[in-house]
């Protein structure tokens, strides 16, 4: 993977926007709603109009994960105290 951290993993090609995408994404849903699966709702849509369909959100505090995923489309990161899992595959 290309970074891996405590506080991210990040698997997807350092020269495209999609790294700062999700950050960006992620921050403005974060401030803007309430409710875990109303952040990781609109992160996800927002994925699949940019970068076609496919794209999985999962969002919280505490939670464990086992996924496959598309090659170079994986990120693992926190915004503040909430945890975001963000994937394409199929």
């Amino acid at each position: 993977m290309a970074d891996e951290n405590l506080d991210q993993i990040i698997d997807m090609p350092e020269q495209s926007d999609m790294i700062n995408d999700a950050r960006t994404q992620a921050k403005y849903a974060v401030e803007h709603f309430k409710v875990e699966s109303q952040v990781s709702n609109y992160i996800k849509k927002f994925f699949d109009e940019k970068y076609g369909p496919n794209w999985h959100c999962v969002v919280g505090k505490h939670f464990n994960s086992y996924a496959s995923y598309e090659s170079k489309r994986y990120m693992f990161f926190y915004e503040g105290q909430m945890a975001i899992l963000l994937y394409k595959m199929g």
